[in-house]
């Protein structure tokens, strides 16, 4: 069987087979995701049964857990990932398990996520590391909201690959039209999300039929590959394009003679010579060694640790990025972004949060500008509140400048989480998508209660003005962003461009 689907798989993209299977030595993260009991546990313990991963002392156990086997003298699949005592009892995924499996051609690392709305946090933080998605809906009832949700979050997430699993098929009789209609459903969806990359299979997680092995007897019509097929000629997000960046994490100071800076690569690649830029201050220096715990390096790549050592003596602390002089990430106050509400409560107009990205953190403020509506996949304007499980777009003002890449270029230095200093929950998880102007003068912006107004002001002139009387009635409706002499001079060079 070729591995090229036909029109009936709904496949956007071609599967073509490789001209020899080599085995490739970079693991392939998914995660399986879609809405509460459309399979996704029971498929991924399909998955290591049937490619071996499971050892003898698992299926022992695993048979023992399961009691009654059903009514194909099968175990009880999901049990090799559920291993939360309130997992089994109700018969659910809550927290997110992560799986190796390896077939001839290569390896994966495989994340069972939730699908009860409540859990949403959680599908999230698997999909943050993947690069394939594959989304379970079960043939009796097709997409859900949480099935659209779960997509949606996953494309928001720079997940450009998809495996629509059309699951329980068995139960529909195999109905082609069913799976048509499915699949055909999902890819105008997904095409709205900008996701082109898909593969539609009608599979039946628990008789295994087109996970690892194909089911030709039972659906002779379909003609596209298997799972694993799937699997195996899906492509691995690379960390190597794009400018080097390293957020640094720590200064190393073990005595007088060496200073080094500490932090692992999150984006390109650095050698000893090249000349870099410390942000946000942007002073420029030279790199003079890579150094690692047991040797001094001739490169470093994205993923590695290292200790950066620069050949002059400058300001650099935790949570300042260092990065090549060629295509620099975007430094300011402001900036666009995507988030997806995971508290109660959500996410309130006007509140200071914290906002956490690597090492750094940061006061910001979040103004709602839409929210989508998930059974229409459009964006709703005027968005005031963004309650939990909502996906907004968002502006985001910084008290002090703030580094980002888009999230689109690279993962590690475009996300960020948002915390309520409160209580210290994590309540947002966001991506930046664009940098908005730098704000001088005076803005009015909302808060949870009622208008605040925005002063950007030189240091010199911000201090002067909250020692004066008149500002001491208007303090708390007034907050003050303090800019140094350099940043106010843009500023006035943008806004005297502008007239």
């Amino acid at each position: 069987m070729t591995a090229t689907a036909n029109n009936a798989s709904a496949t956007i993209l071609p599967f073509a087979e490789p001209a020899k299977a080599v085995r490739d030595t970079r693991p392939l993260r998914l995660i399986t995701c879609g809405s509460v009991d459309d399979g996704k546990s029971t498929l991924i313990g399909r998955l290591l049964w049937d490619t071996k991963a499971v050892k003898e002392d698992q299926a022992a156990t695993l048979a023992r857990d399961s009691g009654s086997q059903n009514d194909l003298g099968l175990p009880d699949f999901a049990l090799l990932l559920d291993g939360l005592q309130a997992e089994r009892e109700q018969g659910i995924t809550i927290d997110v398990a992560y799986r190796y499996f390896a077939t001839d051609r290569r390896s994966f690392i495989v994340a069972d996520t939730p699908g009860h709305v409540q859990y949403t946090r959680n599908m999230a933080t698997g999909a943050s590391t993947a690069d394939l998605a594959v989304l379970l809906a079960d043939a009796r009832a097709g997409l859900l909201e949480q099935t659209r949700r779960h997509a949606t979050i996953a494309a928001l997430m720079g997940i450009r690959q998809f495996v629509l699993a059309v699951n329980k098929f068995d139960l529909v009789n195999y109905d082609r039209a069913i799976f048509e209609r499915i699949s055909n459903e999902f890819r105008e969806f997904a095409l709205s999300l900008g996701v082109r990359q898909i593969t539609a299979i009608p599979m039946s997680a628990l008789k295994g039929e087109n996970v690892v092995y194909a089911a030709s007897s039972a659906m002779p019509w379909y003609e596209g590959p298997t799972l694993v097929e799937a699997l195996e000629l899906a492509t691995v997000r690379s960390t190597q394009a794009g400018g080097f960046r390293l957020p640094v994490q720590r200064v190393s100071r073990p005595g007088e003679s060496f200073r080094g800076y500490q932090g692992t690569v999150a984006g390109g690649s650095i050698k000893p010579g090249d000349s870099v830029a410390i942000l946000p201050a942007g002073t420029i220096a030279n790199v003079k060694q890579i150094v690692t715990f047991d040797l001094v390096r001739n490169a470093a790549v994205a993923g590695d640790a290292i200790t950066l050592v620069l050949d002059r003596q400058v300001d650099v602390a935790r949570g300042d990025v260092i990065v090549s002089l060629d295509g620099q990430p975007m430094v300011g106050h402001e900036f666009d972004a995507q988030l997806v509400s995971l508290q109660p409560g959500g996410i309130e107009p006007g509140k200071r949060y914290w906002l956490k990205s690597g090492a750094r953190r940061q006061r910001v403020t979040i103004e709602p500008v839409s929210q989508l509506e998930l059974s229409t996949g459009n964006w709703q304007p005027h968005a005031s509140v963004l309650d939990m499980n909502a996906i907004g777009k968002v502006r985001l003002s910084f008290e002090e400048q703030a580094v980002f890449d888009t999230y689109e270029q690279n993962r590690a230095t475009g996300a960020f989480i948002l915390i309520d200093p409160d209580t210290l929950n994590t309540v947002a998880g966001g991506m930046i998508t664009a940098k908005r102007g730098d704000l001088g003068g005076i803005h009015q912006t909302r808060s949870a209660d009622g208008q605040r107004v925005l002063l950007s002001l030189p240091a010199d002139l911000a201090e002067q003005l909250m020692a004066s009387e008149l500002f001491a009635s208007r303090r708390d409706e007034t907050e003050i962003r303090r800019l140094t002499a350099k940043q106010a001079a843009e500023i006035f060079t943008n806004a005297a461009s502008d007239i």
